[in-house]
């Protein structure tokens, strides 16, 4: 496998262990304050950003040993949205995220999934585009600040923040809805420059 690939595919690996660290003090139902509930919110932060950084390695990689391709073009989008919807989905069963916005994102992402799949069947492979890359960088913004707001929960600092309980929950909520009008602003985007190759595919 390519260097740049394998980049890639931490992110893959990355999505289900953040997903079990995430929820490892509910599992054993250790309460916020607890060792445990400190230590996984401690560590899941730095995780997430090293799984975040090799989104940049992969294309510095690519670029440097000339490793572009379709499959990485294709590949590295999805495993974006593999890590992301992992991280949505913790954030949607502890109430941080509104299950509204959690399938407006979906819906968002396995159409644009539709899309690529179509046009690699057609020969095209869909890079992603400024808009996309804008969505992507609001996605991780908008995850590490909802982790913020769990870290002072679980550590029980949110005692010494004069931050009313509303107001810790508005915030993720208002980034996550910026989330959903970016994805499908750029949504539209990709069907104006390769709408005509799910028009041709469906004649």
């Amino acid at each position: 496998m390519k260097t740049s690939n394998k980049f890639t595919l931490v992110r893959i690996f990355a999505a289900p262990i953040f997903f079990i660290l995430y929820f490892l003090p509910s599992w054993l139902k250790c309460e916020n304050g607890s060792i445990v509930s400190i230590i996984t919110i401690c560590v899941l932060i730095p995780f997430l950003a090293l799984a975040e950084i090799t989104d940049y390695f992969d294309g510095h990689f690519a670029r440097k040993h000339n490793e572009v391709s379709d499959f990485g073009k294709m590949f590295d989008p999805f495993a974006d949205v593999f890590l992301h919807l992992s991280t949505f989905t913790c954030f949607v069963f502890t109430g941080w995220m509104h299950p509204v916005l959690y399938i407006l994102i979906l819906y968002r992402e396995f159409s644009q999934n539709f899309l690529r799949m179509v046009a690699a069947k057609k020969g095209t492979a869909i890079a992603a585009r400024k808009g996309g890359k804008l969505k992507t960088v609001f996605y991780i913004t908008s995850c590490f600040v909802t982790l913020v707001a769990e870290g002072l929960v679980r550590t029980t600092l949110i005692k010494f923040v004069p931050v009313p309980d509303n107001i810790l929950h508005l915030v993720p909520q208002i980034f996550f809805a910026v989330c959903v009008i970016l994805s499908y602003a750029s949504f539209i985007d990709y069907l104006k420059n390769f709408g005509s190759v799910l028009k041709e595919a469906a004649e």
